[in-house]
């Protein structure tokens, strides 16, 4: 149905009203009072939370603004995690940000005011019913970023970081207004629904649908980070400050996800058996590729980068599952895309722990950057070494933590499709990829620390990193309530 009120968009709008009262307030603020930005930047996601949550369990879809713009059960679920994401992201970083200065001074309160754009962008993403609507949260997340990995102008690593990201993300942004320009020539429309109408027709020169979806597919595999796009990935991640890896690793995987699967699902579903097999090469590429060379890797940053490129290659699996031998009906692809969403949210909450561990052993003029900072890390503290832990063995996909059951799922979408052998290629190099997970337990547990210094850490990051860690451990134990969300999400979403 077609709405007339702004009701679905009240997440959006009130996020841009508030994170610019947040920059106004922001700008009177004295260092000492900094603080201030902090608990109003959380207590703005709070109320979009709850906004966005009234949507979800409304259960609706609505479309607004022409039908560019669509409210329905998968943006209300992944907007709600992007929430916890970003909201979990400043509880970890506000003291490293605050030891190195970037949120005071001249910088201010710069770093939760583009976090909150750039969340803005995320949020138009997933909520992009039209091609250009998607361009536009993208490019709006994308320059937040941009301004966020060089705000340590300072930094020489974290300036050079920032330039590559810009560089490669123009050069992404080309491919894919490209492709989009193809498809609109060839459809006469921006609209995802028409485009798929139009595409299911025969009518259309298919030569020009197919050299559209090539670059359309060019750009979300960059912003996937996926190889052969994957050449920022391991240098950003490195080069930016800490907390803005995390803002980078964290909420944008999910809107990616959206964009892939409006773009991809949605709108070129009718020609799906052209673009399976270009996410065939670039999954099976990534998880070859990432898994190999984090094995060699001693900085973690670097390693967590190049984990992430072989963690994107799985939900590559997962989208490609939904179609196979002209096999469309909806519960089959609902399987397989709910398996892509649900292993998308499970790689973002570990990432949120994993780095949230890695800020709090960091400390003002030190960097934990490499894996030997996390040696003896068990006698430091046994409360922090168990939920870094917990991280690792979900991310490995080890049972029962939750990553094991959506590795699981998506193995299971791709056997359902009759591909065995890319079965059995996802199943061996998650056990090779476990290796570079399970040499952080070793060191945390069975080497000397480096340091002896006692951990300290706030309350509130105390309580947040606990309950990350907790939750890849009881939603592994009890999976199948977060399975029947997603899959639910999915079917109503394709149904309407």
């Amino acid at each position: 149905m077609t709405n007339l009120n702004l009701i679905p968009a009240y997440p959006e709008i009130f996020l841009l009203i508030a994170t610019s009262a947040i920059l106004l307030i922001d700008m009177f603020l004295s260092d000492a009072k900094r603080h201030l930005t902090y608990v109003l930047s959380l207590a703005t996601l709070g109320v979009c939370a709850l906004l966005t949550l009234n949507q979800l369990l409304g259960g609706a879809t609505s479309y607004i603004f022409n039908n560019m713009f669509v409210s329905d059960p998968v943006s209300d679920l992944l907007k709600f995690f992007s929430y916890l994401a970003v909201a979990a992201t400043m509880v970890y970083s506000r003291q490293y940000v605050t030891d190195r200065g970037m949120v005071s001074g001249k910088l201010g309160g710069e770093f939760y005011v583009l976090a909150l754009f750039s969340l803005l962008g995320q949020m138009v993403m997933i909520s992009g019913n039209n091609f250009l609507i998607l361009y536009l949260g993208l490019e709006l997340m994308s320059l937040a970023l941009y301004a966020l990995i060089a705000l340590r102008r300072e930094h020489a690593q974290s300036t050079e970081a920032a330039m590559k990201y810009f560089v490669l993300g123009a050069m992404a942004s080309g491919f894919l207004l490209y492709g989009i320009s193809m498809l609109y020539g060839a459809t006469g429309s921006l609209d995802l629904n028409e485009v798929a109408r139009m595409a299911a027709s025969r009518s259309l020169d298919r030569t020009v649908l197919v050299f559209g979806i090539v670059f359309v597919v060019a750009g979300l595999a960059f912003k996937l980070g996926v190889v052969p796009f994957h050449m920022w990935v391991p240098d950003v991640y490195q080069g930016a400050p800490t907390a803005v890896t995390l803002l980078l690793g964290g909420a944008p995987k999910l809107a990616a996800f959206v964009m892939c699967f409006r773009m991809l699902v949605e709108a070129l579903f009718p020609l799906a058996a052209d673009w399976q097999t270009m996410l065939t090469i670039l999954a099976v590429l990534s998880i070859l590729i990432g898994n190999l060379t984090a094995i060699m890797q001693t900085n973690i940053k670097r390693m967590l980068a190049y984990s992430t490129i072989s963690q994107m290659g799985f939900v590559l699996l997962g989208l490609l599952s939904g179609f196979a031998g002209g096999n469309t009906t909806l519960m089959f692809a609902a399987n397989a895309y709910s398996s892509a969403m649900l292993y998308t949210i499970t790689y973002v909450l570990s990432t949120l722990g994993t780095f949230g561990m890695i800020l709090l052993l960091s400390r003002s003029g030190f960097e934990a950057e490499t894996i030997d900072d996390f040696k003896g890390l068990n006698q430091r503290s046994r409360w922090f070494a168990g939920i870094m832990l917990f991280l690792m063995f979900s991310l490995a996909g080890v049972p029962p933590f939750l990553g094991f059951w959506t590795k699981l799922g998506v193995l299971q979408a791709v056997v359902n499709t009759g591909q065995i052998n890319l079965a059995l290629f996802g199943v061996l190099f998650s056990l090779i990829g476990a290796f570079y997970y399970l040499r952080i337990v070793k060191v945390m547990y069975f080497d000397d620390p480096i340091d002896s210094s006692k951990i300290e850490a706030r309350l509130d990051v105390r309580v947040v990193l606990s309950l990350n860690g907790a939750a890849v451990l009881v939603l592994g134990l009890m999976p199948n309530a977060l399975m029947i969300i997603c899959a639910e999400a999915i079917v109503k979403t394709l149904a309407s």
